[in-house]
């Protein structure tokens, strides 16, 4: 799981690019799939999201993903859960004070982001992590939160 977290953060550009395309057709599909069962996938689908994010990032499922925005490192992979950049302790080889044996989620997040388009993204704030959210879909949640802003636009045309 570590390497393959390591290899999404080497291929960080490739990532984005493949969320960049794949990320609209998800949200659409899924738009409609909560329109359509309510919440009855829900578990299904947090259930792929999972599986997926889990492999090729190793994903907490916090709820609220910034992989897109840390070079594809997950943040909350740090032993601290830090959000928003390094601890301090990091040592002067790259690795976690608390993990030896792991490399910073952090200097792996500045190094993805550097790799990405929008390498500026890691330098917006992130806000805490809503831990209510845990074990959520952050997919489903973008996918409501889109059908709520078209319903918006929808009443107000």
């Amino acid at each position: 799981m570590y390497s393959l977290r390591r290899w999404s953060v080497r291929h960080a550009r490739f990532m984005e690019a493949l969320y960049n395309t794949v990320n609209p057709a998800i949200l659409v599909t899924l738009r409609g799939i909560t329109k359509v069962f309510g919440t009855k996938l829900d578990k299904p689908i947090t259930a792929a999201e999972a599986g997926l994010k889990g492999l090729l990032f190793d994903c907490q499922m916090c709820g609220s993903c910034a992989l897109s925005k840390t070079g594809m490192s997950c943040p909350m992979n740090c032993p601290k859960t830090i959000r928003n950049g390094p601890c301090g302790g990091v040592r002067p080889n790259g690795m976690c004070e608390v993990k030896p044996d792991m490399k910073c989620v952090w200097v792996d997040a500045w190094d993805g982001a550097s790799r990405m388009k929008n390498s500026d993204a890691i330098k917006s704030i992130e806000f805490a992590v809503d831990h209510r959210d845990k074990g959520r879909s952050t997919w489903l949640k973008l996918a409501r939160e889109g059908e709520t802003v078209n319903d918006k636009e929808a009443t107000n045309a």
